[in-house]
């Protein structure tokens, strides 16, 4: 039987600038009803040193784990990001991806380099 509490991300913000609350919610609410509590905030955006924000309580993270609570995925990968839990394999599955994406389009650009010099 799967957990009633989990630890989620709540969207708040606006359009453009979302905003998420770090909350302790049952795990069928409604996506608009009140959590337990909210235990943190995450900005996603990069500030102007293009840092993403995380504030979390620890001490009440603590308390929900020892409740029953899980982590959702992307609160399972934010935690392990900051060091409170092992690193989530999808994590390591988009930096995998991220790193394929960058060498094939490096690869693109010296192929077309290549082209370049030989027409001329």
């Amino acid at each position: 039987m799967p957990p009633a509490i989990r630890i989620q991300l709540m969207l708040k913000g606006c359009a453009n600038r979302p905003v998420y609350h770090i909350v302790a919610a049952y795990r069928k609410r409604r996506p608009h009803e009140e959590a337990l509590e909210q235990i943190g905030s995450f900005d996603p955006m990069p500030n102007e040193r293009n840092e993403k924000l995380v504030a979390i309580n620890f001490d009440r993270l603590k308390y929900w784990f020892g409740q029953g609570a899980k982590p959702s995925r992307g609160m399972g990968c934010l935690l392990g990001l900051a060091g409170y839990t092992r690193v989530h394999p999808i994590t390591y599955m988009r930096a995998w991806r991220a790193r394929q994406a960058k060498l094939d389009e490096q690869k693109k650009e010296e192929a077309a380099e290549g082209k370049e010099a030989a027409a001329s």
